[in-house]
């Protein structure tokens, strides 16, 4: 069992930036990756970025937060970041912590921090 506490949602302006913490506990050696997902209302949930736990930190990104976001992990805290700058409206949403894990890569997530974004 892997356990995610997520931290860092909040509500910025317009151009903002914020940072989303992931800290996970449990089988932590199991874990092959992790990434955050977000679902506004009304909309299915959706990748924002990954990062691999067990190679050299392969990093993906969706399109709309490429240039605006990073996301890096720290091992030694078993904790994953995602780093927002340059916040939209659009960017408002529940933001989700996965982590994959095991053999066979069974996702666990955390309980989800709200980012609002006004305009």
């Amino acid at each position: 069992q892997v356990q995610l506490v997520e931290s860092g949602g909040g509500l910025v302006q317009t151009g903002g930036s914020l940072r989303l913490s992931c800290a996970a506990s449990g089988s932590i050696y199991s874990i092959n990756s992790m990434g955050w997902y977000r679902q506004a209302p009304g909309a299915q949930r959706e990748l924002v970025a990954r990062i691999s736990l067990i190679s050299g930190g392969t990093t993906n990104y969706a399109d709309p937060v490429k240039g605006r976001f990073t996301i890096s992990r720290d091992n030694a805290k078993n904790t994953i970041y995602l780093q927002m700058n340059n916040l939209k409206p659009e960017d408002t949403a529940v933001y989700y912590c996965k982590a994959n894990a095991g053999s066979r890569f069974l996702d666990y997530w955390g309980q989800g921090t709200q980012v609002t974004v006004s305009s």
